[in-house]
């Protein structure tokens, strides 16, 4: 009898313990959503003003820089939020206008009512918030799949463009092997983006993080980690990103029609760029005629977060070149 309750008494140990781990597990990694006021509460600031597009969709938006000089429009990447532009907004900002807002299914835009996600719909939302203003044409700044949108922009409405500057963009085909690791790797099967409905630990987007820039000891930080945590757990987000990533073969490629694009076009790229190598920015330079390229070294996929300074120069020359301003 002693022994029998000895047994129950280690089954019931046993029992506790691996409901402790469940509950422990749970809580790393099974991240609930955000409601959208908590987020705008900790993630908007004095310049973020939001407003109903026609489409319906209310756009979080920042409007930046010095009023009387060029409008340049800054289009930030998957996953990403207009808090990717600030470093480079603090160099630019008595040099242009700079009007920063969150995509479609990012940031406190979050999902829109036609959950339409793809790229031409960005290039259409991207021309809502640029009708906002009395602009005649605009120079788009646009990093990863915020370049692809930009591409698509200039492709669709060539004569609104007057210059692009290109941050590690999308727009190449690329090879089946050169496929980013970390968090991406779950959007490549249809049980991966079903796990990210509710499967978001926080240390994942650390490790993927660290895994895109060159210095990640010194750059990545748990404030960002945070940050790209958080956001992308507002309420219809992570759905959002499971219907962009689901649908992204559908997607019309671009490279076929890259020698079509018109506007000028600045080309920067991080040598130790891991999402996008730095052979598509090399090939997409021979495909948009009259591109200029410049890699950074010691930068990855996030340059112009990596070193600002040095693309703020960068463009500054370009753009004094290419919209003749004093």
């Amino acid at each position: 009898m002693g022994k029998l309750l000895q047994k129950l008494g280690y089954a019931v140990l046993a029992a506790i313990g691996l409901l402790v781990l469940l509950l422990l597990f749970s809580s790393l990694m099974i991240a609930t959503d955000l409601t959208k006021q908590e987020l705008i509460d900790e993630y908007a600031n004095e310049k973020s003003f939001f407003y109903f597009l026609p489409s319906g969709a209310e756009v979080h938006i920042r409007d930046e820089g010095n009023k009387d000089k060029p409008p340049l429009i800054l289009l930030h990447g998957a996953n990403g939020s207009l808090h990717n532009w600030e470093k480079l907004v603090s160099e630019l900002e008595n040099d242009y206008r700079l009007i920063s807002f969150d995509l479609p299914g990012h940031g406190l835009t979050g999902a829109t009512p036609q959950e339409d996600y793809s790229n031409i719909a960005m290039a259409n939302f991207t021309r809502e918030v640029i009708g906002l203003y009395d602009f005649d044409t605009v120079t788009l700044v646009g990093h990863s799949a915020g370049g692809g949108v930009a591409l698509r922009y200039a492709l669709m409405y060539p004569r609104e463009v007057d210059a692009m500057v290109l941050v590690s963009s999308s727009g190449m085909q690329r090879d089946e092997g050169d496929s980013p690791g970390g968090a991406y790797a779950l959007t490549r099967s249809s049980i991966g983006l079903s796990l990210l409905r509710y499967f978001t630990p926080k240390f994942m987007l650390a490790s993927t993080l660290k895994g895109q820039v060159g210095d990640p000891d010194n750059f990545v930080t748990d404030e960002m980690v945070t940050r790209y945590w958080k956001l992308l757990r507002m309420a219809g987000s992570r759905d959002a990103a499971i219907k962009r990533y689901s649908e992204r073969r559908l997607e019309p490629p671009l490279e076929p029609i890259l020698r079509a694009v018109n506007p000028t076009t600045l080309l920067l790229w991080g040598s130790q760029d891991t999402v996008i190598d730095p052979k598509y920015g090399i090939e997409m330079n021979t495909q948009i005629v009259g591109s200029l390229l410049k890699l950074y070294p010691q930068a990855g996929h996030l340059a112009h977060e990596e070193m600002p300074e040095r693309a703020a120069i960068d463009i500054r020359q370009f753009l004094s070149r290419a919209l003749y301003t004093e």
